[in-house]
């Protein structure tokens, strides 16, 4: 039976958020330990998303749009909108900060935003890389069209294709738009996979998966079927043994860095964003 979640919604920076991970039933699918959707939202003019600078440590960032933009600031001096297609990803590594906003030509007309962001766990050997950042714009980034379905590679490894992206994990990360009865099959049915509907409607061993719904599948479950004209993402990866502790915006397996990097943000000892240091969140 295919494991269901369903997601818990929160509102973030004046964002209608859906997290789907962590989930009390799976706490994370490969490296993968958060899965939020952001929107579907529309803004009018002079609102907007505001998520003030803030910390990580011990995790990649993977922010990825279908619809809208996003500004995205760091304390490496990275200063970029984020379009839909492109990928962000930001590697905290020992600690960075960061801020999600609009620029002012978005935030002053009518505007919507939906998109996707991940956190994918950093293993314990490279819990303290140094911080870094890449953007890769959808034009570089692999994609193939065969029989009816499009499939792009965000992340990873999968169906002989590599991104651009470096990942510290085996993983694979998929944006997958199939026509009406259509199949595709899952990359490597010796990963963990999970499937998450952006909108029509498939079907994996005769159970139907409707938008909005992250669902786990299981080693028998290697094919999916578009019973609608569907856009689906496809993640997973090797499954962890062990599952790093989260907390806030912290993931390590250590408890003790995870205390000391709270109390680092309390003190001010995260690096500050050049562009963007008049406010933050407060933990």
């Amino acid at each position: 039976m295919t494991l269901k979640l369903s997601a818990k919604e929160h509102d973030i920076g004046g964002l209608n958020v859906k997290r789907l991970l962590p989930h009390m039933k799976k706490r994370m699918v490969g490296p993968f330990i958060f899965f939020d959707h952001m929107g579907p939202t529309s803004f009018s003019q002079g609102e907007g998303i505001d998520v003030k600078p803030h910390p990580h440590i011990g995790l990649s960032t993977l922010t990825y749009l279908v619809e809208g933009k996003i500004l995205h600031k760091d304390s490496l001096g990275n200063n970029l909108e984020i379009a839909p297609g492109d990928v962000n990803w930001m590697t905290a590594g020992t600690g960075i900060t960061h801020s999600e906003r609009e620029s002012v030509e978005t935030r002053a007309s009518d505007h919507s935003l939906n998109g996707l962001q991940s956190w994918i766990a950093l293993p314990a050997q490279h819990e303290d890389i140094a911080p870094s950042f890449t953007h890769v714009k959808r034009e570089a980034l692999p994609q193939i069209v065969k029989d009816g379905v499009m499939t792009r590679l965000i992340a990873g490894d999968a169906y002989g294709l590599s991104s651009p992206i470096k990942t510290y994990t085996e993983m694979f990360y998929l944006d997958v738009i199939g026509a009406q009865s259509k199949t595709i099959d899952v990359p490597n049915p010796d990963f963990e996979t999970a499937l998450y509907v952006l909108y029509g409607q498939v079907i994996v061993n005769e159970e139907t998966i409707s938008p909005y719904e992250l669902v786990l599948l299981n080693d028998t479950e290697t094919t999916i079927e578009f019973s609608k004209n569907s856009r689906v993402i496809l993640l997973g990866g090797e499954k962890w043994q062990h599952v790093p502790y989260i907390h806030w915006n912290f993931v390590s397996f250590n408890k003790e860095k995870i205390e000391q990097a709270k109390q680092n943000w309390i003190d001010g000892k995260f690096p500050e964003i050049p562009s963007d240091n008049l406010e933050r969140v407060e933990y």
